[in-house]
């Protein structure tokens, strides 16, 4: 089922309003978009990594996937149903298949249930009931994270960070699901646990058939996790590949410039900057968003915004100067 669709993102939006701004005349309101006409698809056991600066919208997109946030319009497609039309109760029933892990570890659990507790709620709250009690259920989830199921009757204050986003992940692994979506897992631990989470991640993967939206800012974490990367800039995806060809054959000027950021042991120089401003997200400019920065902008640039196209094969990029 690996070529099949299991998530299919639609022109997916989120404005927010009333955004009060200073100016000589007074306050103004305006909106931004922070999520503005984004369109994907996650395949059966695929990882797909979203990445782009802090604002790009990343974490915008993967809360509005789950409903957590309320798109502004677009459609959300799991296994073919339409998430953003389901009346509350389907969507409860279907919401076990998909589960969050949260890039705070400990901001994420209850401080006042126990570890064995908080992996119960998943069984409680769906109802999911055999002849295994909810305590065996939750310390046998415990195990598949690599944790002693002597750490049930501890609370997430007695873990370490690395060892709270164990019990995170145990929690959105607890009722089989299908799809996680992984915010930021690893970007508040120490470099040494991350490596360890990911391969858990990895593994999982691989012994439970979980796809994984993965959201991060951290590009070598992206390129060892990922079967395919998505790059947004300013709510809008700018390139979408599988994980070598974004690495190896890069052609959106942004994406090349995340590329150059990311530090390497060999002192390198950047091979690819951008300078300029940052465009206001409530004044979005006419033309393509990253003009006010592209070291290679043209005037078309400036006047409209160029849309996602096929630049090779399963490759695509927004970019008036490519393909």
């Amino acid at each position: 089922m690996v070529n099949q669709n299991l998530l299919e993102v639609r022109n997916l939006k989120k404005y927010f309003s009333d955004i009060a701004l200073n100016s000589f005349n007074g306050t103004k309101f305006s909106v931004v978009k922070a999520v503005d006409g984004v369109s994907f698809n996650i395949r059966y056991g695929e990882s797909l990594g979203l990445v782009g600066e802090t604002g790009s919208g990343k974490s915008t997109v993967g809360r509005a996937v789950l409903r957590l946030i309320e798109p502004t319009s677009g459609e959300v497609l799991f296994k073919g149903k339409n998430l953003l039309k389901l009346p509350s109760e389907e969507l409860r029933n279907i919401r076990k298949e998909m589960q969050m892990v949260f890039q705070d570890p400990y901001g994420s659990l209850n401080p006042k249930m126990t570890v064995q507790r908080i992996l119960e709620e998943p069984f409680r709250i769906h109802q999911l009931l055999d002849t295994r009690s909810f305590k065996d259920r939750a310390l046998e989830t415990l195990s598949k994270v690599g944790l002693s199921s002597e750490y049930g009757e501890r609370y997430p204050h007695e873990f370490s960070g690395g060892q709270r986003q164990r019990i995170g992940i145990a929690r959105a692994i607890a009722l089989n699901p299908d799809l996680i979506i992984a915010d930021e897992p690893v970007s508040a631990l120490d470099v040494s646990i991350q490596a360890q989470i990911i391969n858990l991640l990895q593994d999982l993967k691989e012994s439970m058939g979980i796809s994984y939206l993965f959201i991060s800012h951290d590009m070598e974490v992206v390129e060892h996790f990922c079967d395919r990367v998505a790059v947004m800039y300013f709510g809008k995806i700018v390139e979408l590949a599988s994980s070598e060809d974004i690495y190896q054959r890069t052609s959106h000027p942004y994406t090349k410039a995340l590329l150059s950021a990311v530090p390497n042991l060999e002192g390198k120089l950047p091979q690819a900057t951008v300078g300029g401003d940052i465009p206001n997200p409530a004044n979005f400019p006419s033309g393509c968003a990253f003009s006010s920065r592209c070291p290679i902008k043209e005037k078309v640039c400036d006047e409209s915004d160029p849309p996602l196209k096929e630049v090779a094969p399963d490759h695509f990029a927004a970019c008036h100067l490519i393909g």
